[in-house]
């Protein structure tokens, strides 16, 4: 039976990497002020970047409706026919109200269609790059079972950490108070980020510094790999240079299997601002 698996854009998997795939991204909404743009249709993340540097409006976001998720699995239905089961991953529940739009969408539906609708607790190539696994296991002949188990392994020992270059962005979403981002960015305080298991954004820790940061982060990277062969993806938003970088330096540090460097998209990027840094790892067994 063909598998397909469903995302959202938020996810930030590559285009051309999700056309040979076989990926399909539902896309979220970016707006600044009146204008709106649909996420890698008519906006870029490098184009994204550039206006969120510029502007003067902070921008929102807005999860795909159930109407928008109903089309996907009706298109995904004619293409590959009755008995295709799609296995759906998407943005963390706790961060966006698209996991429950897609839920919506399967209870919608008067065809009987194989839907799994799976909430990550998870962001950005995070879920990214566990919908690109999948999908190559779907790819390589393993069945559904196999798949949906190997997505459980993923989510529950994904190790993720972001770095942000400026607490403005937070500050401006929420996310922290407006003392904090001054005081932090006065003492050049960098917050290392994470997801916890409810798939809110949390504080790691705090160090003063981008390189001391890093070391930080490397050192919670050695003691989950413990030597053992990881995947890994860098993650960056507007500075592929010192991604690229510390990509080398992962590859030099850890056994490699597979490795991804990405950029951002705006949904996550609205939230962090440009100068991020980030690396995913999950161990490859």
């Amino acid at each position: 039976m063909p598998i397909v698996i469903l995302t959202d854009s938020a996810s930030d998997i590559d285009a051309a990497a999700r056309q040979s795939l076989g990926i399909v991204a539902v896309p979220l909404k970016i707006m600044f002020g009146a204008e709106t743009y649909v996420d890698a249709v008519t906006i870029s993340s490098s184009e994204f970047f550039d206006k969120l540097k510029q502007s003067s409006v902070m921008p929102t976001t807005s999860q795909p409706s159930p109407l928008e998720f109903a089309e996907a699995y009706k298109a995904i239905h004619e293409k590959y026919g009755k008995d295709v089961q799609i296995i759906a991953i998407l943005l963390s529940g706790s961060l966006s109200g698209t996991y429950q739009s897609a839920m919506i969408a399967k209870s919608m539906l008067d065809e009987n269609i194989d839907i799994t609708v799976i909430d990550s607790r998870k962001a950005s190539f995070v879920h990214g790059m566990i919908c690109v696994e999948a999908a190559k296991s779907a790819q390589a002949g393993k069945n559904k079972e196999q798949i949906l188990d190997q997505i459980d392994r993923y989510l529950d020992e994904v190790q993720v950490y972001f770095i942000v270059d400026t607490l403005e962005f937070l500050q401006k979403g929420g996310r922290i108070g407006k003392a904090s981002a001054v005081i932090g960015s006065l003492l050049n305080i960098k917050p290392i980020l994470t997801l916890d298991p409810a798939g809110y954004v949390s504080a790691f820790d705090k160090v003063r510094g981008t390189k001391k940061a890093l070391n930080r982060v490397f050192e919670a990277l050695q003691e989950y790999a413990q030597g053992e062969p990881v995947k890994l993806a860098v993650l960056h938003s507007s500075v592929p240079d010192q991604a690229a970088e510390l990509l080398e330096r992962l590859k030099q540090e850890f056994t490699v299997t597979d490795s991804w460097l990405e950029q951002i998209g705006p949904v996550i990027g609205t939230h962090t601002g440009p100068g991020l840094l980030g690396i995913v790892m999950v161990k490859d067994r």
